[in-house]
């Protein structure tokens, strides 16, 4: 850029997010000060710079004033060995989150475990307020991407997956079923990260709705509605102590919400199945 009559001038950076050109880190630029002496005609140079906004881990976006992982979590173990996002995690052996663009997220998990997971890695569950902010954004949307839902943006709406791999149990489904390694390796239901390219909030987070269910860090009490709203009434929400888990997935429709409101209280923090994801938050760096 020329500058004219030796003034000092000042460089604007864009300050877009991941659809804009930020990095895949959700931190932004840095902004320089320029200055030039007004006696010597020479270019500006760097003397100070603007306050820093702050910065968020690698693969995290800022939504407001936390981080949030941009792609739906998946785990490794901490001691190198290979897990399969297909499997439960074991007992006894610790795991560390990751999230990353174009890998299959980790289903079959428990609150507990998932906490555990963002812990390892330096992080937090997020809680159901950071959850639903990422995904309505700034400006309070219903879906991650406007105020109306538009079919196939998102992960959602396929097929009952049991019911196609086991029939109709009339006894229900039960944990041997609904952990099978074979539900989330069906073409066609679970999505890599990212995968619906279109299905991104404001703030370039990823697959918030649909895909997996996302546990967040919020028990089942009376303070919950009071903090986001819960779509089929208060009167009807799961047991007090319940864990909570959000967005709903690939087979989701409106059962209990819509997009960024799709809220399931009905399950324990321990319970687990093929349709139960995670991703995790943290404060931004100094």
């Amino acid at each position: 850029m020329g500058v004219s009559s030796g003034k000092p001038v000042l460089m604007l950076l864009g300050l877009g997010f991941f659809a804009g050109g930020c990095d895949e880190s959700g931190s932004l630029p840095f902004v320089p000060k320029a200055s030039a002496s007004p006696r010597s005609g020479s270019a500006p140079a760097v003397v100070a710079s603007v306050e820093q906004q702050p910065r968020c881990p690698e693969g995290m976006a800022l939504a407001g004033s936390y981080c949030i992982d941009r792609f739906e979590a998946h785990v490794v173990r901490v001691d190198g060995a290979a897990h399969s996002p297909y499997h439960p995690l074991e007992e006894g052996v610790s795991y560390r989150a990751r999230s990353a663009r174009g890998v299959i997220p980790q289903g079959y998990i428990s609150r507990e475990e998932a906490a555990k997971a963002c812990e390892v890695a330096g992080k937090r569950l997020c809680k159901a307020s950071e959850w639903q902010r990422a995904c309505k954004g700034p400006t309070g949307f219903k879906y991650p991407y406007g105020k109306d839902e538009i079919r196939g943006r998102c992960n959602t709406h396929k097929p009952h997956l049991p019911a196609k791999l086991f029939g109709q149990q009339p006894a229900g489904y039960g944990p041997q079923h609904l952990n099978d390694p074979r539900l989330n390796r069906e073409p066609g239901f679970l999505a890599q990260t990212g995968q619906f390219a279109d299905c991104v909030s404001d703030y370039g987070v990823y697959d918030l709705v649909g895909n997996l269910h996302e546990w967040v860090a919020d028990d089942v009490n009376s303070a919950l509605p009071k903090k986001i709203p819960i779509p089929y009434g208060a009167h009807n929400m799961g047991k007090r102590g319940n864990g909570v888990f959000m967005g709903g997935y690939f087979s989701s429709q409106r059962e209990h919400g819509r997009g960024c409101e799709y809220v399931t209280t009905h399950h324990a923090p321990g319970y687990h199945d093929y349709s139960t994801g995670f991703r995790c938050c943290a404060d931004p760096n100094p």
